[in-house]
């Protein structure tokens, strides 16, 4: 039995071998996941299958060992570590007698509960309806019935009918009030441009100390928590690197492998600061084991939000945990590449703010009127996909 929050709701966890590979890390991913919604692991259920159950995902054997590990342990809930079909979660609603969780609706839920900023709210509640959306149109069959409702209704109207107007004006206003939003980044972001200022986003797998290495760099006092999508609200701070050169740093929110499009969607405006960056400074656990998956994972995300051109320098962070010296990495050119150092202990820190004075010194050299992105004075070289 895993550690079990305070007041917390009693899960077990479902991870199916579909052949996806790094079986490990993705159950102690899901682990890490359900303990920063707020719910205990009460026990894990496994399996082989070559491919889902249309009805059930699980199999019909397998879901009567997952009814009888429920109660057993006395759970509350289950959580699928895999994306379900509207039809395979109410089946399996049926099944079970219990709330079934599939992975998207769990990162929903926890960024629900992280969103700080009014931005912020907007997004995740976006993204909560779009996901919903697609229960209520195909799932929610239940709910074909006529409803009597003061103003709620036109005439006939079922309840089905009803949820999807008002889901969809409500979808309506938030992606209006984002769009202005969205607006207003654009005018901040063409100011910044106007004084030539390099701009530089952290990007990486949520928890890699992204937030940690802001508070380190800029002492702005950024939200740091050993947890996953600890930050969700971008933070801006202008940092001095030395020699007279100024950057604008900012700290975006965390990656993760099968990130929900509805989320890719919903934070667009959020994200787009990462993809008209300068530069990113790609922060890396180097102490985990998975590292190199986490790194295929952001590479992905950042070229499905058109960051994938974007010159990088990444950033192998909590070297205090792996014994490795602060150092500099270079390629045949000459050009940083990577940059080892503990956000958390301090090392190494002064060989990235050289690093940064560097590609500013760079950037300033850039001649006058020429397109940066498309001279790339930084000298570092896109990722690659």
């Amino acid at each position: 039995m895993f550690e079990r929050p305070d007041s917390g709701e009693r899960a077990v966890l479902v991870q199916l071998d579909l052949n996806q590979g790094a079986l490990d890390e993705r159950l102690s991913e899901l682990k890490l996941l359900t303990l920063s919604a707020g719910a205990s692991v009460e026990a894990v259920v496994g399996g082989r299958r070559a491919r889902p159950d249309p009805a059930l995902f699980a199999g019909r054997g397998k879901v009567q060992e997952i009814a009888e590990t429920l109660r057993a342990n006395e759970a509350d809930f289950v959580i699928f570590n895999h994306a379900l079909s509207p039809g395979q979660q109410r089946n399996l609603e049926r099944e079970l007698k219990c709330r079934v969780v599939d992975r998207t609706a769990l990162i929903l839920d926890i960024f629900a509960q992280r969103a700080r900023s009014h931005e912020g709210k907007l997004q995740v509640e976006l993204a909560q309806l779009e996901h919903l959306a697609t229960r209520l149109v195909r799932g929610w069959t239940h709910l074909e019935r006529q409803k009597g409702g003061i103003g709620l209704r036109g005439p006939g109207e079922t309840q089905l009918e009803t949820d999807r107007r008002l889901l969809g004006k409500r979808v309506k206003v938030l992606k209006e009030r984002l769009t202005q939003i969205e607006k207003q980044r654009r005018v901040r972001r063409r100011g910044r441009e106007g004084h030539s200022v390099l701009s530089v986003s952290l990007v990486g797998y949520t928890n890699a100390g992204k937030s940690t290495l802001f508070n380190a760099l800029t002492k702005a006092g950024a939200y740091a928590a050993d947890q996953l999508f600890a930050t969700l609200d971008t933070t801006s701070r202008r940092l001095y690197v030395g020699e007279g050169a100024n950057v604008v740093l900012s700290d975006t929110v965390g990656f993760i492998r099968d990130l929900p499009h509805a989320l890719v969607a919903a934070f667009h405006a959020t994200l787009e600061e990462t993809a008209n960056a300068d530069l990113l400074l790609h922060v890396v656990d180097s102490a985990s084991e998975d590292r190199e998956a986490q790194i295929e994972a952001v590479n992905g995300v950042l070229g499905e939000i058109g960051a994938g051109d974007v010159p990088y320098i990444m950033v192998m962070n909590k070297i205090d945990l792996t014994q490795v010296e602060p150092g500099v990495q270079r390629d045949e050119y000459g050009k940083i590449v990577r940059v080892f150092l503990s956000a958390r202990t301090g090392e190494g820190l002064g060989l990235l703010r050289d690093a940064l004075a560097e590609v500013a010194r760079a950037a300033t050299a850039t001649p006058e009127g020429s397109d940066r992105s498309a001279a790339d004075p930084t000298g570092y070289d896109p990722i690659q996909m």
